[in-house]
C-alpha cells in the first residue's frame, strides 16, 4: 500500500452567522476572522482544502470568496483552497476567472474555483438578473468561462452579453 492517502480531506464554510454565548448574533467582520482561523489551524493539521461559499444574506457572513481566500492564502503554506461554490449565473465569468487565476498566482498554485448555479438566488435581483434567465445565464457563463480556461485567445457570441472577439485574459 501507498504512504500517500488514496483521498483527500477538507472543510468547507459558508461563514454562517451563528449566537454567540451572549445569545447576540456575531458581527460579519468576527466571523470571516474565524473563518480565516479555521483555515490556518486546517492548513496546520494538514488537511487538502478549506473551501468557502458565497452568498449575499444576513446569516451568511461571505459574499467575497475570493478575498478571504486571498486572506487565508497569506497565512498558509500548503493547503489547497476553493470555492464551496461559486455562483456563476450571477458574475462575470471573465472577472471570476480574473479573481481565481490572481488568487492561484498568489498562492503558488493552490486556488481552485468550483462553478455553480447556487441552491439560494438572492444574488439574482441584487445583481439585476432575472429567474427566467436562470438556465440560459449559467449555460453561457460556462460556456465562456470554459473557453477561457482552454484557450489563449477567443471569440464567443451568446445572447447575454455582446460579442467577445479575439479576446484574451489576464494573468495566464
Amino acid at each position: 500500500m501507498s504512504e500517500q492517502s488514496m483521498f483527500q480531506l477538507g472543510l468547507n464554510t459558508f461563514g454562517d452567522v451563528t449566537r454567540g454565548s451572549d445569545g447576540q448574533f456575531e458581527e460579519h467582520h468576527a466571523v470571516l476572522r474565524n473563518v480565516v482561523e479555521e483555515a490556518v489551524l486546517a492548513d496546520k493539521l494538514g488537511l487538502d482544502f478549506f473551501g468557502v461559499g458565497e452568498h449575499h444574506r444576513d446569516d451568511f457572513a461571505i459574499t467575497a470568496p475570493e478575498v478571504v481566500l486571498g486572506a487565508i492564502a497569506s497565512r498558509t503554506e500548503r493547503i489547497r483552497l476553493g470555492t464551496a461554490v461559486t455562483v456563476l449565473n450571477s458574475d462575470d465569468p471573465i472577472r471570476v476567472y480574473e479573481r481565481f487565476a490572481t488568487l492561484d498566482a498568489l498562492s503558488n498554485g493552490r486556488a481552485e474555483v468550483i462553478l455553480g448555479r447556487g441552491s439560494f438566488t438572492e444574488s439574482f435581483p441584487l445583481f439585476g438578473f432575472r429567474m427566467e434567465d436562470y438556465e440560459r445565464l449559467f449555460e453561457e457563463k460556462l460556456e465562456i468561462f470554459s473557453l477561457l480556461r482552454n484557450e489563449d485567445e477567443f471569440d464567443w457570441e451568446g445572447t447575454i452579453r455582446t460579442p467577445l472577439l479575439k479576446q484574451r485574459v489576464y494573468p495566464t
